[in-house]
């Protein structure tokens, strides 16, 4: 099944394997297959990978140097390019992202994200004027430079890691900081892929960019104490965002994270039912719910409750599912076993507290091998219960009644969350004013889709700190130096 792939770290400008050889074996979750290995990095590589970026940030010209960025940056993205159907074939396998979706999100869209960061870069104001200010008989010429934050560990997830990666990384190297990037465990070969690209076709010089796989959770935290580590920047679940910023409070630390999720569409009264509908379908069988901004509760007039529930029936019960090489299969397996469980275990608790199950809620018979989960649809569940406030991270979405357009939004809000939403309403004004009410970080309004690489991503609440993509996401990167001059002799 495996084609090409890269099993070695990239520490200071070299592909090189772990300390002692470690390796760990990739399991593909649509078959339990073995794929292969990857290096398995100790805390040791860990260390010697922050010690080759903290060089290469103190003792290059990198974070002066924009032409440089720029170049590296355009040469990223071409390699990535001649790379992506390789790359696209390891998503596939060891992800077990469905095809159709690595032509968007997965793959095509994060590589082209790059030409978009170099672009800016090409133009970015590193220096602000403020002009001049008398003060104590003086006039004092002041401005703003904006230097690069310096050494930052880049962390993260499963579910989309080429778009993760990229967003982190486009912006860290644009605003001239060096980066020790580590993988999700469960997917080693997609950011090994782009290690292998900065060492093998890229002028990136050696510690800029370090990429490291290991199944031990103890590198993680070493990349969040570390006293050399400047930034840290996070995707992943808010339990372990939690924890990331706990650890990084010893050396004050900037932290940013992406993490959870349960967003809510409302369809309005006036809405189109059937879009909101098959929007929200839509995205709980994309990559079988495994997506932070996802809207997994789905909140509609009561009085087309049931309605909604026919609807929706028909979509997740006829949906296909299976075969991730098939171009009309959007959902894929859950990531591992225990991933399998806990959804399941969602489920069976939601059915126990007097929720119903319209269709799925069950580890499917007939694929044999790998983790697979039904798409579900749950009704009747109380709308603080944990199957309609957590984030299950599978294909299961929650069917809520409102009793208007302030209970509609009331529900909407009442999460700890705050990554995304979408309404659903005739009335344009109407239809904004709910968007401006509900505190997400982003936001569609009648399908509207925001994902592109000028637009910030982030969230509110426990969703999250700070933005990743837009001009907003240099800024994260960046430190502020105000610098003032006296243009006037001291008396």
């Amino acid at each position: 099944m495996a084609g090409w792939h890269e099993d070695r770290l990239l520490i200071d400008g070299e592909l090189v394997t772990a300390e002692g050889g470690r390796t760990y074996e990739n399991i593909s979750p649509s078959t339990e297959e073995v794929l292969g290995v990857a290096a398995d990095a100790t805390v040791g590589d860990t260390r010697r990978a922050i010690a080759a970026a903290r060089r290469a940030f103190d003792e290059t010209d990198w974070s002066t140097d924009r032409d440089l960025r720029v170049r590296c940056l355009r040469q990223l993205h071409d390699g990535l390019t001649e790379k992506k159907e390789e790359i696209r074939q390891i998503m596939i396998d060891e992800v077990g992202m469905p095809l159709a979706m690595t032509y968007v999100a997965g793959v095509d869209e994060p590589i082209k994200f790059l030409g978009w960061y170099a672009d800016q870069l090409e133009t970015f104001e590193f220096s602000e004027d403020l002009g001049v200010r008398t003060m104590w008989g003086r006039d004092n010429h002041r401005w703003i430079e904006k230097e690069a934050a310096g050494v930052v560990a880049a962390i993260t997830g499963y579910n989309v890691p080429i778009h993760l990666a990229i967003a982190k990384l486009g912006p860290a190297l644009a605003a001239g900081c060096t980066v020790v990037l580590k993988a999700a465990p469960q997917t080693p070969w997609s950011l090994l892929a782009i290690g292998h690209v900065i060492a093998e076709m890229t002028d990136i010089p050696a510690g800029v960019v370090n990429v490291i796989t290991s199944s031990e959770l103890e590198t993680g935290v070493e990349l969040t104490v570390h006293p050399d580590v400047d930034v840290v920047t996070f995707t992943g679940s808010t339990g372990v965002g939690k924890q990331i910023m706990s650890a990084a409070s010893g050396t004050l630390k900037r932290v940013l994270l992406e993490l959870g999720g349960k967003s809510a569409s409302i369809v309005l009264d006036d809405g189109d039912l059937a879009a909101g509908a098959q929007a929200a379908a839509t995205n709980v069988l994309s990559h079988a719910g495994q997506g932070c901004s996802s809207t997994t509760r789905l909140v509609v007039p009561r009085a087309r409750l049931s309605e909604a529930e026919g609807i929706l029936a028909g979509i997740l019960g006829n949906a296909p599912y299976g075969d991730v090489r098939d171009p009309a299969h959007w959902t894929g397996p859950l990531i591992t076993a225990d991933q399998q469980a806990k959804v399941a275990g969602y489920v069976e608790r939601a059915i126990a507290d007097g929720a119903k199950v319209v269709v799925g809620g069950e580890i499917p018979q007939d694929k044999g091998a790998g983790y697979w989960y039904a798409p579900t649809l749950i009704v009747n569940a109380d709308e603080n219960s944990e199957i309609a406030q957590d984030e299950l991270f599978g294909p299961v979405l929650v069917l809520l009644a409102h009793d208007g357009e302030e209970d509609a939004i009331r529900i909407a809000n009442n999460s700890i969350f705050g990554l995304s939403g979408a309404v659903w309403g005739a009335d344009r004004e109407r239809a904004l004013k709910v968007a401006r009410a509900i505190r997400t970080g982003t936001f569609a309004v009648n399908g509207g889709s925001y994902y592109a690489p000028d637009a910030p991503f982030g969230g509110y609440k426990q969703s999250g700190l700070g933005r990743e993509m837009g001009l907003a996401s240099f800024g994260e990167f960046l430190q502020h130096k105000t610098i003032a001059e006296s243009v006037a002799a001291p008396a």
